[in-house]
């Protein structure tokens, strides 16, 4: 069973990774995630799409972005930078070709937190076009201006300082 926010929604998409000989004795390969697009092949995940020049192209799988209505700070946040972006995660996996699809997100803030993982490649692209009136329509619909409430410190009593029992003053 899976528990979410009422007015959630996910949205289906499919991501295109790109895999190139590494520019480094330490690595045999760099990737990274290139398009997110709106469909799905109906093909098995990272299946080659196409070799050329060294570099080949994947269909790296199928995710869903989740949408939360209380994320919409974040994600207005993005959809006013400029550009807005979208970001992909793949996490390294034993098996062939040795990353796996884990996320999609227009959430900076989650994309940080993977970031800060370091063990996974988090790669930012540009906001596709079919994508941001779906977004912008979800803020739209779910944004509550929240009022930041600065909290009032109470005032300390400096007579009740350090007159503790077995204190210097406290005896």
């Amino acid at each position: 069973m899976r528990l979410e926010v009422p007015g959630t929604i996910r949205i289906p998409v499919a991501v295109l990774a790109e895999r190139r000989p590494a520019a480094t004795r330490w690595a045999d390969w760099s990737w990274r995630a290139v398009e997110v697009l709106r469909e799905a092949p109906e093909l098995p995940d990272w299946t080659v799409l196409r070799e050329e020049g060294g570099s080949t192209l994947f269909f790296a799988g199928a995710a869903e972005i989740v949408l939360s209505p209380t994320d919409t700070p974040n994600y207005r946040d993005n959809m006013t930078a400029d550009p807005p972006r979208i970001w992909v995660v793949l996490r390294p996996v034993e098996a062939e070709p040795g990353l796996a699809l884990h996320v999609v997100t227009v959430d900076a803030g989650e994309a940080q937190l993977y970031a800060d993982s370091g063990a996974d490649l988090l790669e930012s692209l540009v906001l596709p076009d079919w994508l941001r009136p779906v977004v912008d329509a979800f803020i739209l619909e779910h944004h509550v201006e929240r009022a930041q409430h600065k909290r009032r410190r109470d005032r300390a009593d400096p007579d009740s300082l350090g007159t503790r029992p077995g204190g210097r003053r406290g005896q």
